[in-house]
């Protein structure tokens, strides 16, 4: 496979089951990394991880090809569609390719 895309998803940590398996269940043989218990500001609120701000975010990568950024991006929809007030975002960056 040529990996054309990275994709980044933020969200938060309450739907990183629901994320991965819904990447495991959709894309045969997906790789990712998970970064957890990520700090960060966003439009609406902060995730600190303390007693004022206590959620926290996770980060999670992917590289892959076009029909694999599709896919992604159509889960991150129904999970957004899902959980409106998650804050998940998804980042595609275009033009990697496998050395």
């Amino acid at each position: 496979m040529e990996y054309t895309y990275r994709a980044e998803i933020v969200a938060n940590q309450s739907v990183q089951d629901v994320i991965t398996e819904l990447l495991e269940e959709k894309i045969e043989n997906i790789e990712y990394t998970v970064i957890p218990g990520v700090m960060g500001k966003g439009r609406h609120s902060k995730k600190l991880g303390n007693t004022i701000w206590p959620e926290l975010n996770f980060i999670l990568f992917v590289y892959t090809d076009k029909e694999g950024a599709d896919k992604i991006t159509e889960i991150i929809k129904t999970v957004q569609n899902r959980y409106p007030k998650e804050g998940i975002s998804l980042f595609l960056i275009p033009g990697l390719s496998e050395s």
